[in-house]
């Protein structure tokens, strides 16, 4: 009750609302040694717990309207998924529904139906590699131990880090550098189907737009950046057979990922807001087009609770 007595206090309702917004990816199975801190199941059902406790979970595009119409509820929150990994559909789906919530899934769509965004071919291509080491002098990115699983995740952070910003081309290069070094086939059921993303709306979850390819805006010309972000919301719409409002930045960070050029071309492209991946909270003066995402990654019900707290006092960066 503490918590949730603080959180009213930072999080008035009315013309003072302050809207926290929670960003996912992936809710897996069971652990992934890999990936230790991304939640599986029992543990996002956990979060989820809490959640419902402390705020008034609201779909973003009500808790956008009511935010700069100035009737927001106190303690207001929405929860929202990037990429469209399947495990959105067959983890994430059932166990929001059990507690009664909502979140918008936000789908690159051109990795629906079997395809494979670039960061989990390097990282499926590591955990498959069945040597113990890997050379990849020859992509210019050295020699890497994999004799642990502490190795492999060292390994792949320096790929992912390394390959990440390379323009488009480049990157799609270097990741076929490493793959053509681990000659194994990998999964391509990592993405949700087009039925899959049907299933959720049909659930009363929410669809937006993340672009096609998940490219780093910033890095595109901008007849590139424009087509990738219309182009992903006529997807979506050709598919669920109805408008799609609501747009979240690929890496999202402010002045890096994407530019306040970008903001406008989503706004022009007919979107009502986009979500970013900065720090922070929304008040009635945030720009819609920019909205800030923020999830804790703290064990305990208390720390998780301090950290939310702390980042309700927050001022979310934004580009012009």
């Amino acid at each position: 009750m503490a918590l949730k007595g603080a959180f009213g206090m930072l999080s008035p309702g009315g013309p003072r609302g302050r809207l926290s917004i929670f960003i996912f990816h992936r809710v897996l199975s069971q652990k992934d040694p890999l990936f230790p801190d991304e939640p599986d199941a029992r543990r996002f059902d956990e979060i989820l717990g809490w959640l419902s406790k402390w705020f008034q979970v609201l779909p973003l595009d009500k808790a956008v309207m009511q935010l700069r119409a100035g009737t927001l509820p106190a303690r207001s929150a929405a929860i929202t998924f990037d990429d469209g990994y399947a495990d959105n559909a067959t983890n994430a789906m059932p166990i929001l529904k059990r507690h009664g919530l909502s979140a918008t899934f936000f789908v690159a769509t051109s990795f629906m139906d079997g395809g494979r965004m670039w960061n989990d071919t390097l990282i499926e291509a590591i955990r498959k590699c069945q040597n113990d080491s890997l050379d990849l002098s020859d992509a210019g990115f050295g020699h890497f131990k994999l004799t642990s699983v502490a190795d492999r995740r060292l390994a792949i952070e320096s790929l992912l880090g390394r390959i990440k910003y390379l323009a488009h081309d480049q990157r799609s290069q270097a990741v076929a550098q490493v793959q053509r070094a681990v000659p194994i086939a990998l999964p391509d059921d990592l993405m949700m189907t087009s039925g899959q993303v049907i299933q959720l709306r049909d659930a009363g979850m929410q669809v937006g737009a993340h672009t096609c390819s998940h490219p780093i805006l910033a890095n595109l010309t901008d007849s590139e950046a424009m087509a990738e972000i219309t182009d992903s919301k006529m997807a979506l719409e050709s598919l669920l057979n109805e408008p799609v409002s609501l747009f979240a930045y690929p890496n999202g960070k402010p002045g890096t990922d994407y530019c306040g050029k970008h903001a406008a071309m989503v706004r022009q492209a007919g979107f009502a807001a986009a979500v970013s991946t900065a720090s922070g909270v929304s008040s009635a003066v945030t720009d819609p087009f920019q909205l800030p995402r923020f999830t804790p990654w703290d064990r305990t019900q208390l720390r998780y609770g301090i950290r939310l707290m702390l980042n309700l006092r927050a001022a979310a960066p934004q580009v012009a």
